[in-house]
């Protein structure tokens, strides 16, 4: 049997980018461990590829079609990835997102290599809010089905997702699974907000894919709202519009933008120095989260949270500590919640340094990384 120096790991993901902006510190510590990473993704850029590189790890693409199904290219997807495998000898593969989960196990399941798969949120698919995507939930499910029960290990994020995989029978009890709070946050890449907030302007920040299911459109309401009541008060949105059907118009951001009701920035790259310089983190998604790095950021930073009680959201407050859970897609509990930091601006200090204390002893990216790590030893 092989030295555990000699271990080959493949991690595959949807987009490069999230290899390093939400896996980064995670393949650091598995070079650190003695593993070879492997890290897979379609369409490596350049400056992805050299930061893993610079990480230790081995880049690798392979063809993903990553919005909608197509049967031709997700067959390709899965050959792809069995080639992978035997090409480079991979003792564990670890997926994480719907697709590579569902395509490498497959593909790891058919070469007989053992696989721990992370269920990062379940998505749109998950919300039931449509007839589209009630479709795909019982089509996500089968697929899940088909590709999960082999397994070594299923990770979740969150209780909930684990308890509607065995409702749904996705899974049983039989199969082994493990729970992590989330992707984990470097707190060393996060100063704690140390401002106190003298002045008469409260300034709030939505971070997120600009889609209606993250509640993009409830947040801009919100501020319509409270913009006529409270003139001083800021509202920032950071991201941008995507090729979703749900996907905010950029040019009513922008129109609101110009009118001074919001402070729209675009996608940014420096989000934490922009979270440093706000009051308030808002996040009113009803999308299926996992537990969105986001709020771990905003968290980090020591910022007051106001998000949805629903899964992988309501585990980032501490009631009447560090935030405020309000009901998804409820305007008015939004907007209420909104006007308290507003009305109690004394309230943002005080919460935000439970934030970032909440942050440090559940959502410290070690102590992630550190869980997983013991999973994947466990396995091979």
């Amino acid at each position: 049997m092989k030295e555990i120096k000699d271990k080959r790991i493949l991690i595959v993901a949807s987009l490069s980018a999230s290899l390093i902006n939400f896996r980064g510190d995670f393949i650091a510590s598995l070079v650190k461990n003695g593993f070879t990473v492997y890290a897979a993704a379609p369409d490596h850029p350049e400056r992805i590829r050299v930061k893993l590189e610079a990480l230790g790890a081995i880049p690798l693409e392979f063809s993903l079609n990553r919005t909608g199904l197509n049967p031709i290219k997700d067959l390709n997807s899965i050959s792809e990835l069995k080639t992978l495998i035997k090409e480079y000898k991979i003792d564990l593969v670890f997926p994480y997102t719907v697709k590579p989960v569902i395509y490498s196990s497959i593909a790891a399941n058919k070469c007989k290599v053992p696989v721990i798969s992370l269920i990062t949120g379940l998505g749109f698919a998950f919300t039931g809010l449509t007839f589209k995507a009630r479709v795909l939930q019982r089509l996500n499910e089968t697929l899940y089905k088909l590709s999960i029960r082999k397994n070594k290990i299923i990770i979740f994020q969150n209780n909930d997702d684990y308890q509607l995989f065995l409702d749904r029978k996705i899974i049983s009890k039989d199969n082994k699974v493990a729970l992590v709070s989330g992707s984990g946050v470097n707190l060393n890449q996060y100063k704690t907000r140390v401002k106190k907030n003298t002045s008469d302007t409260i300034s709030f920040l939505m971070v997120a894919r600009l889609i209606k299911e993250k509640g993009i459109a409830l947040y801009l309401e919100a501020a319509k709202t409270l913009k006529e009541k409270y003139p001083k008060a800021e509202f920032h949105v950071i991201g941008a519009p995507d090729k979703s059907p749900s996907a905010i118009k950029l040019e009513e951001l922008n129109a609101l933008h110009e009118n001074g009701t919001i402070i729209y920035h675009g996608n940014q790259r420096n989000v934490p120095e922009h979270l440093y310089n706000r009051d308030v983190f808002v996040l009113p998604t009803y999308y299926r989260e996992g537990i969105p790095r986001s709020i771990l950021e905003a968290l980090s930073v020591g910022l007051p949270i106001i998000t949805t009680n629903t899964p992988g959201c309501k585990e980032t407050i501490l009631k009447d500590k560090n935030g405020i859970l309000i009901k998804p897609m409820n305007l008015n509990e939004l907007t209420n919640a909104m006007e308290y930091f507003l009305i109690n601006k004394e309230k943002i200090e005080e919460m935000g340094i439970n934030s970032r204390a909440y942050a440090e002893n559940r959502f410290d990216v070690n102590i992630i990384n550190n869980d997983l790590i013991n999973l994947i030893n466990e396995t091979i």
